[in-house]
């Protein structure tokens, strides 16, 4: 956050978004094929990612990043498409499940089999049976099988395009998701851990335009330049740059993480009213305690002490809430760099601690929070599979998943830039401008040694043990 002083009776604090990089054990994007997502675009070959009910942001051809709504005022469309969602699932697989089962290597022979006859894949399949959370992941050498485990219920496409549980509203797992993460950590030894993240910058040129705009106007603003100088920052700052890593950004799990990120920076800056009580930056900012130079940094991390793991490592458990918000202080030079700062910030260790405290509540009534959380999962199960050499333990190849030209999931525009937001409040003399954050992953921290969790009541292995196999038939791939 940059600060400039205006005169002395003036009080007007702008705050100016941008966003950086994030990194996890996997990243985010949004894939139109083979999922059933809607789009809301309209021409251009664009896609939408929704926003809770009503809005979210879009990627156009050009792969310019916008917010959109969707507007559903009464709340209809969403009751008429869970109406007919109910009618056209299965009835077993739309019961609510405390916890559902889905075996991985099962499903991909299905799904092998069924493409090589020319059938399309079904609902169920990607949308992993209704999965709203992963909790478990056992592996059964005996019959073959890696599989997955969580709560379950019916789901439908909500009126944003997003696919939620009918009951809970909370996002199902989807398969697309789960094969970006799959592909991230392959069979076999991996020399170097992926680096899962996504951030949205700056450029040095924009900066350095907005350095030499603060200097040569903040000493003689007034309250009448309010608006020249919102389109002043926008101008100079220019577009900001998109940038994805560790997952292909044609993905639907790359542009979840970069959504989340453009949200979180929202709300940060004031521009979106979060659904849960959180208090702002903006709100908690001291112009006094700004530099003219400074910027705030938030970024998502994964909670990495997240895997409960049995004695005999053939199951695991995800804990916890699993996502972090942190920051970091940077200062900007006359041209542009961006350099850490040890200085601190009050109110950016403020916030982010608030906005972690709050995550729980904010995924339960925004979406893209817990898609994000569901991403990060992915990741971590998917490592962790690696890690124990499930692969060789279970006979599986997964060549279809691992194959793009068999199986894709690169299918949407690629974000690759975002219009600067500016938001502009009376608080104090001093011009803030926020630039940063991100989503950063290693899912591979999460099942280091010194990061598992141990079973210590054998609940984990329990777990596992209570599951029957031998009663599946050939073509069962999940079951309750």
């Amino acid at each position: 956050m940059a600060g400039i002083c205006f005169g002395r009776r003036q009080r007007r604090v702008f705050q100016v978004g941008a966003w950086t990089s994030l990194a996890v054990a996997l990243a985010y994007t949004l894939a139109a094929s083979p999922a059933a997502m809607a789009q809301f675009g309209g021409g251009g070959g664009g896609n939408t990612i929704g926003g809770g009910a009503t809005s979210g942001v879009a990627v156009d051809a050009e792969g310019v990043l916008r917010r959109v709504s969707v507007p559903d005022p009464t709340g209809e469309l969403a009751r008429q498409r869970a109406q007919e969602a109910l009618v056209r699932l299965d009835r077993d697989v739309a019961k609510q499940s405390k916890l559902r089962k889905v075996s991985l290597t099962r499903l991909e022979k299905l799904i092998r089999a069924r493409l090589a006859e020319g059938r399309p894949i079904d609902d169920a399949m990607q949308h992993l049976a209704g999965l709203t959370r992963l909790q478990y992941v056992f592996c059964y050498p005996e019959t073959g099988d890696i599989v997955l485990a969580g709560p379950a219920e019916a789901w439908a496409e909500a009126p944003s395009g997003r696919m939620l549980g009918i009951d809970s509203g909370r996002p199902v797992l989807e398969l697309q998701d789960l094969i970006v993460a799959l592909r991230a950590f392959p069979p076999g030894a991996n020399e170097k851990a992926p680096f899962i993240f996504c951030s949205i910058d700056p450029t040095e040129e924009g900066l350095s335009r907005m350095q030499q705009f603060l200097h040569q106007f903040g000493r003689q603003a007034t309250p009448n330049d309010t608006q020249f100088i919102v389109e002043q920052l926008r101008e100079k700052l220019g577009m900001q740059i998109i940038t994805v890593g560790g997952v292909s950004p044609k993905t639907h799990f790359a542009q979840v993480l970069v959504e989340a990120d453009y949200r979180m920076k929202l709300i940060g800056i004031g521009l979106e009213q979060p659904p849960v009580r959180l208090t702002s930056y903006v709100e908690r900012a001291n112009p006094a305690q700004v530099g003219r130079n400074a910027l705030q940094r938030w970024y998502f991390v994964p909670d990495y002490e997240c895997v409960r793991v049995s004695d005999d490592a053939m199951a695991m458990e995800l804990v916890g809430d699993g996502v972090k918000l942190v920051g970091e202080n940077e200062v900007v030079g006359k041209d542009g760099t961006r350099s850490v700062s040890s200085g601190g910030n009050r109110a950016s260790e403020a916030f982010v601690k608030a906005f972690t405290k709050a995550y729980p509540k904010l995924a339960e009534r925004a979406p893209v929070y817990a898609q994000l959380r569901n991403c990060i999962d992915m990741a971590v199960a998917a490592a962790f599979i690696q890690h124990q050499d499930y692969y060789s333990l279970v006979g599986w190849k997964p060549e279809l998943f691992a194959s793009e030209e068999a199986y894709p999931v690169e299918t949407l525009n690629p974000p690759q830039e975002v219009e600067t937001a500016v938001n502009s409040i009376w608080k104090g003399r001093t011009l803030v401008t926020p630039v940063g954050g991100g989503v950063q992953m290693r899912p591979t921290e999460a099942v280091s040694p010194t990061n598992l969790l141990d079973d210590e009541k054998g609940a984990v292995q329990q777990a596992r043990a209570e599951i029957d196999l031998s009663k599946l038939g050939p073509d069962q791939w999940w079951w309750d």
